[in-house]
């Protein structure tokens, strides 16, 4: 397994970016990689951080505007050679639906459960290790 692992964390809100941080932790489960957070405030900053490459797992938050990450996951998956996994982020459970259509990989809903939220990236860090090897 890689020694650190880039999560890129797409929110307008300050507020939520700093909720994945402090929930991800410096390694959200023990036998997952150490993380690295980049954030990004604007959808075209996600875009360019994809295309330098180095990212292996993605939070977006479906509640961001005006590109909302449902739309900027769907985006990336058509043009993401190798698009990394998807962890939305959604406002309700009825939304998971939406995060179907958007082609996510896993849904966790707001506000963030920090352990629920670990697990479901540590299990998104797992299976992006096996694709990987």
């Amino acid at each position: 397994m890689q020694a650190t692992a880039t999560v890129l964390v797409y929110s307008d809100n300050a507020n939520t970016r700093e909720q994945v941080r402090l929930a991800a932790g410096r390694r959200p489960a023990a036998d997952a990689p150490q993380i690295e957070i980049l954030e990004c405030a604007t959808a075209p900053a996600v875009l360019t951080a994809l295309e330098q490459g180095g990212i292996d797992v993605c939070v977006l938050d479906g509640e961001t505007a005006p590109a909302g990450g449902m739309g900027v996951c769907r985006q990336i998956k058509d043009e993401i050679f190798r698009c990394p996994p998807v962890l939305l982020l959604i406002g309700r459970p009825q939304d998971a639906w939406l995060a179907t259509w958007s082609r996510a990989d896993a849904a966790v809903t707001h506000p963030l459960d920090p352990v629920a939220f670990a697990d479901t990236l540590a299990g998104l860090l797992r299976r992006r290790s096996l694709v990987q090897a």
